[in-house]
């Protein structure tokens, strides 16, 4: 399984607002760290049973992240560089994970550490056609009942994606990456605490 991570932190690149919501009002971020059952109102986590545990698991009590955001998705249309794996389709997730502390969420280096300790945990899963990535970029934390007011730090979108020849095997090998991601959290978490 390949594993890297990006910087994505210039000005016209793409930044996370916290708490966020849909232009058109279809969705909004939920505090799964708050409210647990509130997972039951995410779409693809209930299309999903998977996503569904990993953003479980990572909001629960007492573990030192939360999520944000996500989605998943189906698609034939490689880049170049996922021609390699030498299959017709993927599946794919994205989830944008927080810090729940206020002095890593603002620290660049600890989301540098964070990623490439879970790079470094993920390289040593065995050979199979898929990917995680990792993208650190900006997130705008606002006040909660104070839009104007903000602190800007940073979060990572995790990318998880299952290769295959069908839609069957992309997704099979996207569950295994993303329950490899999740070990490697906790793994990352019990070094932390």
């Amino acid at each position: 399984m390949q594993a890297d991570y990006i910087i994505e932190l210039g000005a016209d690149d793409p930044a996370l607002e916290l708490p966020w919501s849909a232009d058109d009002g279809s969705c909004r971020y939920l505090n799964l760290k708050q409210s647990p059952d509130l997972v039951l109102n995410v779409a693809e986590a209930v299309l999903y049973p998977q996503l569904s545990e990993f953003l479980t698991r990572i909001n629960a009590s007492g573990f030192p992240l939360e999520t944000a955001k996500c989605d998943a998705w189906f698609s034939h249309e490689l880049t170049p560089e996922e021609e390699i794996f030498g299959v017709s389709c993927k599946f794919g997730s994205y989830v944008d994970l927080l810090f729940v502390t206020e002095g890593q969420r603002t620290s660049l280096d600890q989301h540098e550490t964070f990623t490439r300790e879970l790079c470094r945990l993920l390289e040593r899963a065995p050979e199979m056609a898929a990917a995680v990535e990792f993208v650190i970029r900006h997130c705008h934390y606002h006040v909660e009942g104070k839009d104007d007011i903000s602190t800007t730090g940073f979060c990572v979108t995790a990318y998880v994606t299952g290769y295959g020849d069908n839609q069957e095997e992309a997704q099979k090998r996207w569950m295994i990456a993303l329950k490899l991601l999740q070990y490697a959290l906790v793994q990352f978490a019990g070094k932390t605490s």
